[in-house]
């Protein structure tokens, strides 16, 4: 068992995992369990070999709760992060990173605007509105950390622009926040696919270059709701 990588669960037992089957395994007693919070001496760890990860689910959430391992190499990669930390070179290479990140993240927020605003297709009398919209969606979707649709790799960002679209619609026009919905199997998806064409058929009076202006309109009370100074940065 020490000699395997494995994804455990938290134990009441001291010194102890639960496997994916319910078994209840006690750690060797010379691995120690090290905390969540340092990424580079997780990585490092789980790269030198047999590892156990420990996280615990909470609702949809997965919490990580640390990573039980060979008590020697802990200790040693912690000697040689602090030494290579110690060298000036070490947060060049950081700020680097950072900088790198940020102009990248940079780069998918507009990219991702604009493939919003190729989804909502509006009509040149609601550019203005379109504008609105895609930033506000953006800007509430790309972040990092966000844990929307739009963080997601598994789908083009096209798909990811349409579905973040859909959901920002969801919580923004509809009443689905306060929907009391039956703990019945598929029911809240039934309830969202059924929100989904209500707010797509909402989408399309804008695309239609006769539609009159409504100002009771969902969608334009939801932007409404933006501070002055945010509405006027959207509208730039």
């Amino acid at each position: 068992m020490p000699h395997q990588i494995r994804q455990v669960a938290p134990s009441p037992r001291t010194r102890s995992v639960v496997t994916a089957d319910g078994q209840t395994l006690a750690a060797p007693a010379d691995w120690v369990l090290q905390a969540p919070g340092d990424a580079a001496l997780s990585r490092r760890i789980k790269k030198e070999g047999p590892h156990w990860v420990v996280s615990e689910k909470r609702g949809r959430k997965v919490f990580s709760r640390g990573i039980w391992a060979p008590g020697e190499r802990v200790e040693r990669l912690k000697r040689e992060l602090v030494t290579e930390r110690a060298d000036p070179s070490y947060e060049r290479k950081l700020t680097a990173g950072r900088q790198k990140r940020a102009s990248e993240e940079v780069a998918y927020a507009v990219e991702f605007e604009a493939s919003v605003l190729a989804y909502l297709r509006f009509s040149d009398a609601h550019t203005r509105l379109a504008r609105q919209m895609a930033r506000a969606i953006a800007e509430h979707a790309v972040p990092v950390g966000s844990g929307t649709v739009a963080r997601t790799k598994r789908i083009s960002v096209e798909q990811r622009a349409e579905a973040a679209t859909i959901a920002w619609m969801r919580h923004q026009t509809t009443a689905y926040d306060q929907l009391s919905i039956p703990r019945v199997k598929g029911k809240r998806r039934e309830i969202r696919r059924m929100l989904a064409e209500r707010s797509r058929k909402l989408l399309a009076r804008y695309q239609d270059e006769y539609a009159q202006d409504d100002p009771d309109c969902p969608l334009r009370r939801a932007l409404s709701f933006v501070t002055p100074g945010a509405a006027q940065a959207l509208l730039r």
